[in-house]
């Protein structure tokens, strides 16, 4: 017979192992829009500002759909949830049938805003959970050993769906140069189509983890206990009065945007530089790589080493530094990565980097900001993930600044965006009570 310990040891580790699972998910079919905005533009002939509508349709469902998160998961729990997440999100992925039969563009987007709805309960439920699972001390662990599973997931995403749908990309776009109107109307249809294998394949695959969600072991939790440091009653009414948390939301917005941006635009980025699209597809990998390096720093470092506001301090100041060498170096520079010998263009890299610079911000933003929200623990939940929507918005300024100036130059609004992590990171986080004003 097992030892309570035992128990409670063995159900931590099967808990950690079914959210890991789920952050897998999340992060397939979050970096899938890597490819998916490249695809798109080709398939649907849009332009940059167009095809960045992709990202906008995903991530602003999140700041739509948090608060009904937050109301559904005070309705069902946190295991119901997740599984009524899940399958809104094969609904979504379902829909892009019918998208891709018509091509036509507003459907897809259909497609990826409820999804994204699925994912906003999904993130809801699970990123408090993964804060409140074991000590609060260790939660930029388990975020990073989170970050890792999305991350991996990240990278072979892209790849598999990139093999599926552009494995001939660079010949198909010479192609279609040379036919009549008549001939590139079938050879786009054709080309729309690829996409309905992978996300049936997907949605049958979200439908069955919703179901083994539903009869899996997986416990509900409480609210944070208030842990306030004078141990007085926190009287507070409004989760408005807690700054720590609605200054982090702020910073979350700008983070979750820049991530994005690096994500999401770096392929169109490659190609506007004349790099083939055989080679430019693996650029999201490239940028999933570098995150999964600084989660593994992640779990060695934190809280061992680092704290939460030295993490966000150094992730501040290297995005800074990575964005500006971005910029700066002649996008006519290459190099050669030792090892793998592949060579790309050296602003390339910097903006891959920011990866490294991002990988840790969101581990460390969330503990720091929903400490001690003690009964608006879901509330101060909902408004992370609303924050989300800065993936939404912020993509969107890069797609209208790279039409009217270019998709270099685009990448210097990172910078302020740093900066608002980076005055988090100094002062925003340990704000607990707004300054009166007479």
């Amino acid at each position: 017979m097992n030892s309570p310990t035992a128990t409670n040891k063995n159900g931590y580790i099967l808990s950690i192992s079914i959210i890991g699972a789920l952050f897998f998910i999340f992060g397939f079919v979050t970096w899938l829009n890597g490819i998916l905005i490249p695809y798109l533009q080709i398939s649907c002939e849009l332009t940059n500002f167009q095809a960045v509508f992709v990202a906008f349709a995903f991530y602003i469902s999140y700041a739509l759909m948090a608060l009904p998160s937050s109301w559904i998961l005070v309705k069902t729990g946190f295991k119901s949830g997740i599984m009524l997440g899940l399958i809104i999100m094969a609904v979504g992925t379902l829909i892009f049938v019918p998208a891709a039969l018509l091509r036509t563009f507003p459907i897809f987007l259909i497609g990826l805003f409820v999804m994204g709805t699925g994912l906003a309960i999904l993130q809801t439920a699970v990123n408090p959970y993964i804060t409140i699972l074991g000590r609060r001390e260790t939660a930029a662990v388990r975020f990073s050993i989170m970050g890792i599973c999305n991350n991996l997931a990240g990278a072979i995403g892209p790849l598999i769906l990139a093999y599926y749908i552009l494995n001939d990309g660079d010949a198909f776009v010479a192609n279609l140069k040379s036919m009549e109107q008549s001939a590139q109307t079938i050879a786009l249809d054709g080309l729309a189509r690829r996409v309905i294998g992978p996300y049936i394949v997907m949605t049958l695959i979200l439908l069955a983890l919703g179901i083994f969600v539903k009869f899996s072991p997986l416990p509900e939790i409480d609210e944070e206990k208030d842990e306030a440091a004078d141990h007085k009653p926190d009287t507070r009414t409004s989760i408005f009065q807690y700054p720590h948390l609605i200054l982090g939301v702020v910073a979350l917005f700008f983070y979750v945007g820049a991530e994005v941006i690096a994500g999401n635009t770096i392929v169109g980025y490659g190609l506007s530089l004349g790099v083939p699209i055989d080679s430019a597809k693996s650029y999201t990998t490239m940028v999933m790589i570098t995150m999964l390096i600084g989660y593994v720093l992640g779990i060695l470092l934190i809280p061992k080493v680092v704290s939460y506001h030295t993490v966000l301090i150094v992730s501040a100041v290297l995005g800074m530094v990575f964005t500006i060498s971005a910029m700066m170096v002649p996008v006519s520079l290459t190099i050669t990565l030792p090892l793998v010998n592949i060579q790309l263009p050296l602003t390339i890299l910097f903006v891959a980097l920011l990866g490294l610079s991002n990988s840790l911000i969101w581990p460390a933003i969330w503990p720091l900001a929903i400490h001690n929200l003690g009964r608006f623990l879901k509330l101060g939940s909902a408004l992370m993930i609303m924050a989300i929507a800065g993936g939404a918005i912020l993509p969107l300024l890069w797609g209208y600044l790279s039409d009217i100036w270019s998709a270099h130059h685009a990448y210097w609004m990172l910078v302020p965006t740093y900066l608002v992590i980076l005055y988090y990171s100094l002062y925003g986080y340990n704000v607990r009570y707004w300054k009166k004003t007479n």
